[in-house]
């Protein structure tokens, strides 16, 4: 009998651990859960207007990359962080040139520089490895798609900069 009480001693002070173990665990996802929404409200403007600042950055250095208007090789952080805002606005909008802000030609220098500056810190062969295959990519992808990708490509870079 007593060892029958013993196994239910044991048993139960397993289970008190485990239900103990749960709600601390239940309560660090609720306060992770705050803290992002937290988050969310503290950044959301910062990032709504970053997004269109970056936007514009990654289909600069794309144009840029491809038509050469401008000599300095500029990096996609310089652009977004330092460049003033209607200085870049004047590049993007020489270096399109006859190309509408809206234009497929446009969606794709954004989608050149995005993900030129996802890849920034691979090896040299593998960013060209992989620049080959965005560049296969952009050529099969319907706009729709295109536009999908560059958002999701942009927001995350968003995301990074707020960091």
């Amino acid at each position: 009998m007593k060892v029958i009480k013993n196994a239910v001693l044991i048993a139960l002070t397993s289970f008190s651990f485990l239900a103990a173990d749960l709600v601390m665990a239940d309560e660090a996802k609720k306060q992770q859960e705050a803290h992002n929404l937290w988050l969310k409200k503290q950044f959301s403007q910062q990032h709504r207007q970053l997004i269109p600042v970056v936007t514009v950055a990654d289909m600069f250095y794309g144009c840029n990359k491809e038509r050469k208007i401008d000599p300095i090789n500029y990096h996609i952080s310089e652009l977004v962080l330092k460049m003033d805002r209607e200085q870049l606005a004047d590049k993007l909008t020489a270096c399109l040139a006859d190309d509408s802000l809206k234009s497929d030609v446009a969606l794709n220098f954004g989608l050149i520089g995005c993900f030129n500056e996802q890849f920034s810190e691979m090896p040299k062969v593998e960013k060209q490895q992989k620049m080959k295959l965005v560049r296969q990519a952009i050529a099969s992808l319907s706009r729709e798609e295109r536009q999908k990708s560059l958002t999701k490509c942009v927001t995350e870079q968003a995301i990074r900069y707020l960091k």
